[in-house]
């Protein structure tokens, strides 16, 4: 696959886009642009961002998360998927986050702190203007439809698609790509796209 052809089907993914709010994105800090990505996994952004919100009016900082009961965080973020697990990573985190003063901006560092996988620390580092690509199910299905990638496992699809997009251009894959991915949401559609899109040169 060709840079220059890439690079160009992915602007055209972007004109295709609905203009809509992702989970990681217009929070007021970093460790609610994490906290939230955390929250989003397998999640719709439509159902996450309430919830972030809810909880962030009572926990705004990891300090005071760090210390709510499990319970607590239960009955606020249920709503979301795999509520139970998330709610313990995301106190265990912010455990992580007050101990260490800061939070790390390094992916091997990042994917360290509980319930951050590669994914989740991509789309953060992302979301802070630091390069990363964030690979999800959208991102997966769009770049094998559109021959960016022969991959199916997301780590060996991160560093295809980091070959193939200059680096000042990576923060744009993820979001582009979910968009497109969220605002066509049949399958058949979609692909019909992917396919046209495919033949631009």
């Amino acid at each position: 696959m060709n840079s220059k052809i890439a690079l160009k089907q992915l602007k055209i993914l972007g004109k295709n886009n609905l203009k809509m709010r992702l989970a990681a994105e217009s929070w007021k800090s970093k460790f609610q642009i994490l906290i939230s990505t955390i929250l989003s996994a397998r999640t719709r952004d439509e159902t996450t961002i309430p919830v972030a919100e809810k909880l962030f009016k009572k926990f705004s900082n990891a300090k005071k998360l760090a210390k709510a009961k499990q319970s607590e965080i239960e009955s606020i973020i249920k709503p979301v998927n795999f509520y139970r697990n998330k709610s313990k990573h995301i106190i265990e985190c912010s455990k992580q986050l007050t101990e260490m003063g800061k939070i790390p901006l390094e992916i091997n560092e990042l994917i360290k702190l509980h319930g951050v996988g590669r994914k989740t620390a991509n789309v953060f580092l992302s979301e802070i203007g630091s390069d990363g690509i964030g690979v999800d199910t959208h991102v997966s299905h769009i770049s094998q439809k559109l021959g960016w990638t022969k991959n199916k496992n997301p780590h060996k699809i991160e560093k295809d698609l980091k070959k193939l997009f200059p680096k000042k251009r990576w923060n744009d894959v993820n979001s582009t790509l979910v968009r497109f991915g969220k605002t066509h949401t049949s399958r058949k559609n979609k692909n019909r796209l992917l396919e046209e899109i495919k033949r631009i040169k």
